[in-house]
């Protein structure tokens, strides 16, 4: 199998999956069980969204093995604690060597989680606002050349658009899209991906 030209990669299982997650046990678990799949908990759509913005600029990988730490220092993400948050917290956070210490980042956290209260209250949850920004399902599978141009749509723009409008920080539509991605908004495993929607999987 062309890795370069197909974008997969044949894991050590026999199973071919998307050639991002490489050989990393993170990586992969990562691929197999979340990245693609629908999530309709407010809690876990908040936190697929703050990894998001802790990522930005950096490498994905390095953001998945500080995970149990930020879930620690961010209250599980629960978005009524974090919403709450105040500079007491700002200054633990900044000086948590187990997480990334961008006090930006830290801080749009603490905002998006009050911002989020505030679509909670309005749309009943997050993943009913969400929905509105859903692109048409696709009728043939993601094939790497189309992935290769893949970074942002349409629909994550309108996303970022709205999201800013109402006060979140960091949330660019590159950000947005791999949201999108991350919480099953989109499926973008590639054509012969074994968790490709159309691998029957």
């Amino acid at each position: 199998m062309n890795e370069s030209k197909e974008g997969l990669r044949r894991g050590e299982d026999g199973l071919v999956r998307c050639a991002w997650c490489g050989g990393d046990e993170d990586y992969i678990r990562y691929h197999d069980h979340e990245w693609g799949r629908e999530q309709r908990g407010d809690d876990e759509i908040f936190e697929r969204l703050s990894l998001e913005v802790f990522q930005a600029g950096l490498s994905w990988l390095t953001v998945l093995r500080k995970r149990e730490q930020f879930r620690k220092a961010f209250a599980g993400f629960k978005i009524s604690r974090v919403a709450l948050f105040d500079d007491r917290d700002l200054q633990r956070l900044a000086s948590d060597p187990g997480i990334i210490r961008h006090q930006g980042k830290i801080r749009s956290t603490i905002r998006n989680a009050q911002r989020a209260l505030d679509l909670i209250h309005e749309f009943g949850s997050l993943h009913l606002y969400l929905k509105d920004f859903r692109p048409q399902k696709r009728q043939s599978p993601l094939t790497f050349e189309a992935a290769r141009l893949l970074s942002q749509s349409e629909q994550s723009q309108r996303l970022s658009h709205d999201l800013k409008k109402r006060g979140f920080l960091f949330v660019g539509p590159t950000t947005c899209y791999s949201l999108m991605q991350a919480i099953g908004l989109v499926d973008d495993h590639l054509q012969g991906c074994f968790r490709s929607s159309f691998s029957g999987h």
